[in-house]
């Protein structure tokens, strides 16, 4: 292990100072720890690094096809192109090198017959901007849209005469650098985005462990109210936040393995195998489940309510067996222990028993809370653990 000098330590302190000064030296912590990360292994900050050495590797290979090698005087056309459509997948930059290709054409033209039509610059960006930036709102474009106005600026402010020959070099280097900026993408390190769904994954199992183990705490402590139950709601919504996250990055994992060569992907560093979208829908579906199961305890301790929480007993073994489920998720693992399971059943068994003692002798309310509260247990340990593991229903 490297040891981390004084000065590293001194940067990596909390900042909670407003000056300019603590402003620098937040920024300059920032900085830091992503190139450490960068430096350490593959992650976020890493991609970051590829996908931006290789833009600027496809500008430079485009400026030299076409300033060095044709000597066009628009040569600028083509590193610009090839810079942008460098992006997070191969399918984003063929998708965009069409919507862009397209959007610099009519650019070019509209700018040419602004031009033949005004007799000065002002006159034939005047002409030709306000028809291109309502152009560049089309969903066509996507957000490409807006290369046709600046595509328009950059033809008139370059003062060069209109004619067929000027038009077609504009539309060609901008082909040219669509071309190298496509294929530096798909050929170079192709990226492919399989971390954030397991990354996503783990953080979803983690966090609805740690809800589950927060609430039995509770439980057990018994010192619990409104404000303790608002807090598990919270938790909770960040939970299915998490599985909008997760949505997004499974989107993102389909789309990188798209248009993505076979061999090329050998170069990515870290596993090609990705957890199937059944584990999505299993953890998503947990995620629910403790959104009701905190619903319930938050309305439980309502006092414009009418249901009311279990107590005594009944509310300890609860609590443990939340915990237990607990363990489960933070292990993620599809078995647990031998141990923790007969507990747990055994638990289950005295729940069931205590829900019937309820319903005899406590009343209705807590009955029905206790009741949504196993169910939601239930629910929640059939999703984690394999189905033979789940509990029986005591008939009584």
């Amino acid at each position: 292990m490297t040891r981390v000098s004084d000065e590293v330590r001194l940067w990596e302190r909390p900042l909670s100072g407003s000056g300019p000064m603590d402003f620098v030296r937040r920024g300059a912590s920032g900085v830091a720890r992503s190139v450490r990360a960068a430096w350490s292994g593959p992650g976020r900050e890493r991609d970051l690094v590829v996908q931006s050495l290789k833009a600027a590797g496809a500008a430079l290979l485009a400026w030299f096809l076409g300033g060095v090698l044709l000597s066009d005087p628009l040569a600028m056309m083509a590193p610009w192109v090839a810079l942008v459509l460098v992006q997070a997948t191969v399918y984003s930059s063929l998708r965009q090198a069409a919507q862009q290709f397209t959007a610099i054409c009519v650019g070019a033209l509209l700018a040419s017959l602004a031009q033949v039509i005004a007799d000065d610059t002002t006159g034939a960006l005047a002409l030709c901007l306000p028809p291109l930036m309502l152009l560049a709102n089309w969903s066509r474009f996507g957000d490409q849209g807006v290369y046709a106005a600046t595509t328009a600026l950059f033809t008139v402010a370059s003062g060069t005469a209109v004619t067929v020959s000027a038009v077609s070099h504009r539309v060609g280097l901008a082909a040219l650098g669509a071309v190298v900026g496509v294929a530096v993408n798909a050929l170079i390190l192709p990226p492919v985005h399989l971390r954030d769904v397991r990354e996503n994954l783990e953080a979803l199992a983690r966090g609805a462990g740690d809800v589950l183990h927060s609430i039995a705490a509770g439980l057990l402590e018994g010192e619990w109210d409104a404000s303790t139950a608002a807090e598990w709601s919270r938790a909770a919504a960040r939970l299915e936040r998490r599985c909008e996250g997760l949505r997004s990055a499974r989107s993102w994992s389909r789309e990188s393995l798209r248009l993505t060569a076979r061999p090329l992907r050998a170069l990515h560093r870290g596993p090609l195998d990705v957890p199937p979208e059944t584990e999505d829908e299993r953890w998503c579906r947990v995620a629910a489940h403790v959104t009701v199961l905190t619903r319930t305890l938050a309305v439980s301790v309502d006092d414009d309510r009418s249901p009311a929480p279990p107590e005594g007993q009944a509310l300890r073994e609860y609590a443990r067996l939340l915990e237990l489920i607990g363990d489960a998720c933070h292990a993620s693992a599809e078995d647990g222990s031998r141990a923790a399971l007969e507990e747990l059943r055994e638990l289950h068994g005295r729940l069931q028993r205590s829900l019937s003692h309820h319903a005899r002798e406590g009343g209705a309310a807590p009955t029905a809370v206790l009741g949504t509260l196993l169910l939601e247990a239930e629910n929640i340990w059939s999703e984690v653990a394999p189905k033979e593991n789940v509990p029986e229903r005591d008939g009584g």
